[in-house]
């Protein structure tokens, strides 16, 4: 009785953890963001430099006999620590946010392109009737044929890239098998101006913080070296490695600030994509529906019917396209300013 009680309980826990493992292959793009979070290498590595920065600087804090050099190591690594965690955070939301749209899309493209084959088989088959019926030259059903190889191709090279781009994502997740992904949400609105980006810039962003480190420990080393009793030209190279550091800090504030104005450039222009491409649905839209109504009344055909279908279906993919790209161009704007403009990072 017992043997058969212990089979029953394996039995229901293996399709439970059965049922758990396909629950798993489904994700959104919040969800996908936050495992990445939760559990990738790079975070992983980046809260165990805190933690190892952390102890550090409280033992020589602890330990009366630690000079200010060491000091200033140890709070210069705190810093750097606790800074890098937020980066890696940022980074690892753009890589998901990245790999996530190029799979997507990647299905879409399959959707479409089936979609597109289908309408240049009708198109070639109306071709070749003509042609038999005398209203079509043999150059006419060759370039309805090419139409057709060409879609065929890009149907068979989206459905080869689709596994690819998903086991990619699969990676930055910790993941292996197929995935189930769902449509991407709206992209936030970028209500946040380039100034407010601006203000701030240089304590977010790691490149800056390091440079600025250099500058404190060059001039720390400039005070050491300042006195009757260390050689002249000790200082006088503590003073040149102040000069060579303060010079890099500048180089790096203006190579953040150029990074951060053309990535909000681009968010907007992706904002602004967005509008174009609804706007062009909804004339795709208008027009299939004036197609079908002219079908009704005999004036237009079928095969003009399934040419405005697939039409739609392309203005729908580009407009998705369009969101897809903001996400990204917000994505990078985020790392850039070194502060989540995405809503992923929680």
């Amino acid at each position: 009785m017992n043997r058969t009680r212990t089979r029953t309980t394996a039995l229901i826990l293996t399709l439970a953890l059965s049922g758990a493992a396909t629950a798993q292959s489904s994700y959104d793009l919040s969800s996908a963001v936050a495992r990445a979070i939760a559990s990738g290498p790079d975070l992983t590595t980046a809260r165990a430099n805190l933690q190892k920065a952390q102890a550090n600087a409280a033992a020589v804090t602890a330990d009366p006999t630690s000079l200010i050099t060491t000091k200033l190591s140890a709070q210069q690594g705190l810093a750097t620590a606790q800074l890098g965690v937020q980066s890696a955070r940022l980074n690892v939301m753009s890589s998901v946010v990245n790999a996530y749209v190029g799979a997507y899309e990647t299905g879409l493209r399959v959707t479409l392109n089936d979609a597109q084959v289908k309408l240049n088989t009708r198109q070639l088959q109306i071709t070749q009737a003509r042609a038999r019926a005398g209203t079509a030259t043999s150059l006419d059903v060759t370039k309805a044929q090419n139409a057709l190889n060409s879609n065929a191709q890009e149907l068979a090279d989206a459905r080869a890239q689709q596994p690819i781009l998903e086991a990619q994502l699969g990676k930055i997740l910790g993941l292996s098998g197929d995935l189930k992904l769902a449509p991407l949400p709206k992209a936030p609105t970028l209500n946040v101006s380039l100034a407010s980006l601006q203000n701030g810039l240089e304590n977010r962003l790691s490149s800056v913080q390091q440079a600025t480190q250099q500058v404190e420990s060059a001039r720390q080393q400039v005070d050491i070296s300042d006195n009757d009793y260390t050689p002249a030209r000790t200082l006088q190279d503590a003073r040149t490695a102040l000069s060579n550091a303060q010079i890099t800090l500048d180089d790096a504030r203006k190579a953040a600030q150029n990074s951060l104005k053309d990535a909000y450039r681009s968010a907007q222009n992706a904002a602004q994509q967005v509008g174009i491409s609804q706007a062009a649905l909804n004339t795709n839209q208008t027009t299939l529906a004036q197609t079908q109504a002219r079908l009704k009344a005999g004036t237009a055909a079928a095969v003009d019917v399934q040419s405005a279908q697939v039409n739609v279906q392309q203005a729908q993919v580009t407009l998705t396209q369009a969101q897809d790209t903001l996400w990204k161009a917000l994505a990078a704007l985020s790392v850039a300013a070194g502060q989540d403009l995405t809503g992923l990072v929680k």
